[in-house]
Parts: C-alpha cells; sequence; structure tokens
C-alpha cells in the first residue's frame, strides 16, 4: 500500500512539472519594449512613422494575409487545447497504471491510454508543420 502511495506521488509530481516547467521560463522575460510598441500590438497595428505622436496606424495587410493568420491562430489554438487534453491522459494512464493492482487487463489499458496520448501528441506536432507548409506553399512566401 505504502508503494502504490509512492508512486502516485511521483505520478502526480512528474505530471505537475510537465505542465508547469514552462511557467518560470515565461516569468524571466528579457527585455520589456517600450509601452507604445505593446499597446500597438494588441490592435493589430502598427506605431505610425511619426514616434513623437505616439498614435497607431492601421496595419495594410491584405484579405491573403488575414486568411493565413486566422488559420494559423485557430490551428494554434486547436493545438494547445489538444496538447493539455493529451498530457492530461497521459498523467490518467499513469495514475490508472499505478492503481491497477497487478491486474493484466488494468495494466494493458493503462498503457494503452498513455500510448494513444503519446500518438496524439506526435499527430498535433506534425500537423503544425505540415499547415505552415501548406500555408507557405500556398501564398508563396518563404
Amino acid at each position: 500500500m505504502i508503494n502504490k502511495i509512492k508512486r502516485l506521488i511521483a505520478v502526480t509530481s512528474a505530471g505537475l512539472l510537465l505542465i508547469l516547467g514552462g511557467v518560470p521560463a515565461v516569468a524571466m522575460a528579457a527585455d520589456t519594449p517600450l509601452i507604445t510598441d505593446s499597446t500597438c500590438q494588441g490592435a493589430d497595428l502598427n506605431l505610425a512613422d511619426d514616434a513623437s505622436s505616439n498614435t497607431c496606424k492601421t496595419s495594410t495587410a491584405d484579405a491573403g494575409d488575414n486568411a493565413n493568420t486566422l488559420v494559423a491562430r485557430v490551428i494554434n489554438i486547436f493545438s494547445v487545447i489538444v496538447g493539455v487534453v493529451c498530457v492530461i491522459m497521459i498523467i490518467y494512464g499513469g495514475f490508472r497504471y499505478v492503481t491497477s493492482g497487478g491486474e493484466s487487463g488494468n495494466i494493458s489499458t493503462a498503457k494503452n491510454t498513455i500510448l494513444y496520448a503519446i500518438i496524439g501528441l506526435v499527430i498535433v506536432a506534425l500537423a503544425q508543420f505540415i499547415v505552415k507548409f501548406v500555408l507557405a506553399k500556398a501564398t508563396g512566401n518563404s
């Protein structure tokens, strides 16, 4: 019983490290840009040519670039959601593996859960590359 609890704590700790591993890197940003640059970025605006005016001008991108940006954003959001679900499923599969009690049916179910979650992560990663490649070829951008 004690070994099961130790394993459960180890799996939970490993899962939390996977999920929260990138948080310190985000908090330690190197240089902060000017506040006028930041305000213009939030609305897809550019700083006006006259920097002393502190005003933003709208970007002059064509509709093709807007469509590409929209598709890329949708794919990125979808990828993040699927990635989070896959990590949660890996943690869940690890939990089921630890609590299987040595029963072969439960062990194989837990292993399949982990395996399919990892396959899902690989597919999401490859989807990112495929979408960027197709968008680059379709629009002629390099």
